[in-house]
């Protein structure tokens, strides 16, 4: 059943002034009981009438006293979510052009066609007001029943006890010792907690210590004097500076050296900082959160990780359960990332039918959130419709390890799109034709990656 019931009717203003054209729209798109249309013969009465918002406006750009173009840039300024169709008498494909890229949907030229014509992109239209509104709903009941923030989603009862354990944690300053597999979101825990603090108004930084070598990340966490040490050839605060009166999360905790622990146990026990090279001390107020994809304590069992650091982090306990954990989680994640890629991509947006939701759930993710994220992409990219459909759905192989990540290396979207498309091309010989039918893309779409050097037609060696 879709999130939207009960819609209103679609709201359509027709300005025209020809009488019987004017009646002529009017009858035909009032054919369906679920259009409202209103019919205004000047601009003065339509333009009285715009805060309204209408859905859709029909709009004869050649109206006598007015230039097309400032009923045009109206529209835009007071009703910029609204559809404006052209209907003109002329049959000027280069200004159809013009004015499209100036924002008008489509340009429909009066004749024996124009009925059908608009009627079709009208019901198109109407699919696209549905499912934006539907993704809003979606977004709103997201937000109210199963979120924290902007990007935590979740029913399952695992997720509402996170929810409420970052609820607490956001109330004080206690620190935050957050764990779970990798791609399980960690690092979103660690922002929604800044966010709903009273530090929120301060940096947020994170830090991921396993990405930074050894050698490196004394200097990058403390900073460093000109001169300090070869290569320090200016002064460079640290990260506990940077996020000073705010949030420092230190993301996989348990990759820090023996060594380093000790001066981060300093740290937060003097609750100051000493640059490498300095003689004084810089006074932080900073919040701790770290996150883990191992287990501490057996690390402290063997010698990997002090015990009074260990003890000093500690704070609040949050575990992040894995995805293949968290049940119908999964569909309401999947549709948030579908819906944020559509938009930050210019994308219609899209919706995942309920037989692709089937074969979404079947899979164990070993990659968590960060996995799924990648497939619903790259589902979103190889769907020509506005539902993704099983078929547009690309799973890596199961392992058997579930530890295992079908994404050993850290790769564009793109790139893994380029990757899936070459090796399609790779066993279909090159064929273009088969493989866009294969993965139920356009030619175009491979033609457009070959010309780019994303995918070949031969081995690039």
């Amino acid at each position: 059943m879709s999130v939207v019931e009960n819609l209103p009717p679609t709201t359509i203003f027709v300005l025209e002034d020809d009488l019987w054209y004017s009646q002529f729209l009017s009858y035909h798109l009032s054919l369906n009981p679920d259009h409202r249309v209103e019919v205004f013969n000047d601009v003065d009465s339509f333009m009285s009438r715009l805060h309204e918002a209408p859905d859709i406006v029909t709009l004869d750009y050649y109206l006598p006293g007015y230039a097309g173009e400032t009923i045009l840039k109206k529209i835009m300024a007071v009703s910029p979510s609204t559809y404006t169709l052209v209907v003109s008498g002329q049959d000027d494909i280069s200004k159809a052009v013009d004015l499209m890229k100036q924002g008008v949907h489509d340009y429909i030229a009066k004749n024996d066609e124009t009925k059908e014509r608009i009627w079709s992109i009208v019901e198109k239209i109407k699919q696209n007001i549905s499912l934006k509104k539907e993704i809003e709903v979606l977004r709103k009941e997201v937000k109210q029943k199963y979120s924290l923030g902007t990007e935590l989603v979740g029913s399952s009862e695992p997720m509402q006890k996170i929810f409420t354990l970052v609820e607490k944690a956001s109330n004080s300053n206690i620190n935050v010792t957050i764990t779970g597999e990798t791609g399980t979101g960690k690092e979103l825990i660690a922002k929604a907690i800044h966010q709903h603090s009273n530090r929120s108004n301060k940096p947020f930084v994170a830090v991921n210590i396993s990405a930074i070598p050894s050698e490196l990340l004394e200097s990058e966490l403390f900073g460093h004097e000109k001169g300090s040490f070869t290569g320090a050839t200016h002064q460079r605060i640290g990260k506990f500076e940077e996020a000073n009166g705010g949030t420092l999360f230190l993301d996989e905790i348990g990759e820090m050296n023996i060594n380093l622990q000790s001066k981060l146990l300093r740290i937060l026990q003097e609750r100051e900082v000493t640059r490498i090279g300095a003689k004084g001390t810089v006074a932080i107020d900073v919040r701790i959160l770290t996150a883990t994809h191992r287990n501490l304590i057996e690390e402290v069992k063997k010698g990997n990780f002090r015990e009074d650091l260990y003890y000093r982090l500690l704070g609040i306990q949050v575990h992040l359960p894995p995805l293949r954990e968290r049940g119908h989680d999964l569909l309401l994640i999947a549709q948030k990332l579908l819906a944020d890629f559509c938009l930050q991509n210019d994308m219609t947006p899209k919706r995942i039918s309920p037989d692709a939701q089937k074969v979404l759930l079947k899979h164990t993710y070993p990659g968590n959130v960060r996995e799924l994220k990648a497939v619903v992409e790259l589902a979103a990219v190889l769907s020509d419709k506005d539902v993704i459909s099983p078929e547009d759905i690309q799973l890596p192989e199961q392992k058997q390890d579930l530890q295992t990540s079908p994404f050993p290396e850290e790769k564009t979207l793109d790139e893994y799109i380029a990757e899936t498309v070459q090796k399609y091309l790779d066993k279909y010989n090159y064929n273009v034709l088969s493989v866009a039918d294969k993965l139920k893309i356009g030619k175009s779409t491979i033609y457009r990656m070959i010309r780019k050097r994303e995918v070949y037609l031969a081995d690039k060696n």
